[in-house]
């Protein structure tokens, strides 16, 4: 006799399956793009998805990402001595003109010496390149409110999403099932 296991040739299509009453597949529900600006809403194809694949919205937030990481990269101190040994061999390179070399001119500093550049840090929110908020107690992250509430319930997404894929999430997640019901039964 045949095991009541189903032969390899007659296994389900891949995908979610939910014809089954107590399936343990979990979806994510449709979301809010977290880019600053967006605000469209789309159905995530993995859990830690944060933005909706639109091309436009995509090249925007590798935008900003690569604004982020220029300005950590600048406040680097041995990335400004490669810079400034970069800056002066590039000046060595320039061949000089064949009229006669006029005496320096005593001017304004110009290009990158004309002012002192340091850049202020950009809110942690996708696509906002708002400087951070002052903040007199610790350093601050995000350029508002409104975009240190949208990160929050972000992470606060993933952290409970990936709790409840452990054993204590789902004993936790029963209880506050049967609790539920015993409320709606008055009870």
């Amino acid at each position: 006799m045949r095991s009541p296991r189903a032969v390899p040739w007659e296994r389900t299509p891949v995908g979610h399956r939910h014809d089954k009453p107590n399936c343990r597949c979990r979806r994510p529900r449709t979301r809010v793009c977290l880019r600053k600006g967006c605000g469209r809403k789309y159905q995530p194809r993995r859990w830690n998805q944060h933005s909706c694949q639109d091309p436009e919205c995509v090249r925007l937030v590798r935008r900003w990402q690569a604004a982020k990481r220029q300005a950590k990269r600048r406040q680097d101190e041995t990335a400004k001595l490669q810079h400034a040994e970069a800056e002066r061999v590039r000046r060595q390179r320039i061949p000089s003109s064949p009229q006669a070399p006029k005496p320096p001119e005593i001017g304004a500093a110009r290009g990158h010496a004309a002012r002192i550049f340091s850049p202020t840090p950009l809110c942690d929110r996708p696509g906002c390149h708002e400087p951070v908020a002052k903040s007199g107690r610790s350093q601050a992250r995000y350029c508002c409110s409104a975009c240190r509430q949208a990160v929050r319930r972000v992470v606060d997404r993933e952290r409970k999403w990936q709790f409840r894929g452990t054993f204590r999430g789902r004993q936790a997640r029963e209880q506050e099932y049967q609790a539920a019901r015993a409320r709606r039964r008055g009870g």
